[in-house]
Parts: C-alpha cells; structure tokens; sequence
C-alpha cells in the first residue's frame, strides 16, 4: 500500500496539483490585499467616503437587533472579479506562449526522400518530356 501511495504522490499531475494549489493561495492572498487595501480606498473615496466593509442592514426583529453585513460580502464580490480576471489573463498570456512553442515545433524540415522516391521522380519526369516531345 506504501508503495502505491508513494507512487500516486510522486506522479507529475498530483505534484503540479499540489504546487499549483499553493501558488493560487498566496496569489489570493495578494489580491485580496490588492482589493481590500488598495482598490476599496479608492472606490471609497470616489464614492464619498464610504467603506464597504462598515456597511450593514440593521433590522428590528421581535425586539432583538439583527445586522446583515451587505458590506463584506460586497467586498467578497470584488475580490472574486477581480481574481477570476486576473487569473483569466494569466491563463491567457500562459496559452499565447504555448502557441508560440507549438509553432516553432511544427517547423520542422522534412526528411530527404528515400532513393525510390527519387528514382520514380526522375522517371515521371522523364515520361512528361517525352509527352511534350511527341
């Protein structure tokens, strides 16, 4: 069972999965930091000053006061556009390098013809002089 674990754990997919899973946390992270610290000030002060993460619904319910935080989640819809385009245009720009490698691949030269191919050429060529000649 070890030796099927390690086997599965080791393969390439599971280590890119695992790899990958840790870089898109810290790149949340950074975008969230991008949004939260930086974005949100200024959608704040472009909008009088008003902080989303303050904003809350305050309802009277049967004499208990109930606060609906509208504001974060708000700020959870932001952050979600803006990690999904900025992972849209790494996945973009990631593609667009691989077109490029995927081109240079494909040019590449074609093997010299066998002397067969060469010897049937000659004698196609031949027989097409002879009908023009007659």
């Amino acid at each position: 069972m070890w030796k099927e674990f390690k086997a599965f754990a080791l393969k390439g997919n599971v280590l890119d999965l695992a790899i990958a899973v840790v870089i898109g946390a810290a790149f949340g992270k950074i975008v969230t930091s991008l949004v939260a610290d930086i974005i949100m000030p200024i959608v704040g002060l472009l909008t009088g000053g008003i902080d989303l993460k303050k904003r809350a619904l305050n309802v009277m319910v049967m004499d208990n006061k109930l606060s609906i935080p509208y504001g974060l989640f708000l700020q959870s819809v932001v952050d979600f556009f803006i990690i999904s385009f900025s992972i849209f245009m790494v996945i973009k720009l990631a593609n667009k390098f691989q077109r490029k490698e995927a081109v240079k691949v494909e040019v590449v030269e074609t093997p010299a013809p066998s002397e067969d191919i060469v010897l049937l050429t000659e004698i196609r060529d031949l027989l097409k002089q002879q009908e023009r000649g007659l």
